[in-house]
């Protein structure tokens, strides 16, 4: 088979494998070669393949689609990480979630300076209209 994972902005993966198992909506599958056509929704979670080297690895992948037709497995997803171990997945999965955390704190942080201003504003308008 041939896996193809697919991001918005590139290609994350692209080479023959001999087994796919992943996460669904409902439960995890295990795709191989002879498997018949199918389509499922991804739910987030890890996707693991071996290659046709015998090589293990793993993507932690965000939500999405995975079709398989013929020898072709096509993952489309918005996200996903790849390592070859589990271990260093979860380490790269927790400096990128600090990473979003610290990112939404200076959000969180630049939005409520914009709404200080605003209401500063209103109140500046407020006096001025029965002052």
């Amino acid at each position: 088979m041939q896996l193809k994972v697919l991001l918005p902005t590139q290609v994350l993966v692209d080479e023959p494998v001999t087994r796919v198992v992943a996460e669904a909506l409902n439960g995890s599958f295990c795709l191989l070669p002879r498997h018949v056509d199918f389509v499922s929704a991804l739910a987030c979670g890890i996707l693991a393949y071996t290659t046709d080297r015998g090589d293990e690895r793993f993507l932690a992948v965000d939500e999405g689609t995975l079709v398989k037709v013929g020898p072709q497995v096509l993952v489309s997803t918005r996200q996903a990480v790849a390592h070859p171990s589990l271990e260093a997945l979860r380490d790269t999965i927790a400096e990128q979630f600090r990473q979003l955390d610290e990112q939404e704190r200076q959000s969180r942080s630049a939005l409520a300076r914009l709404e200080a201003a605003a209401l500063q504003h209103f109140l500046e308008l407020e006096e001025r209209q029965h002052g």
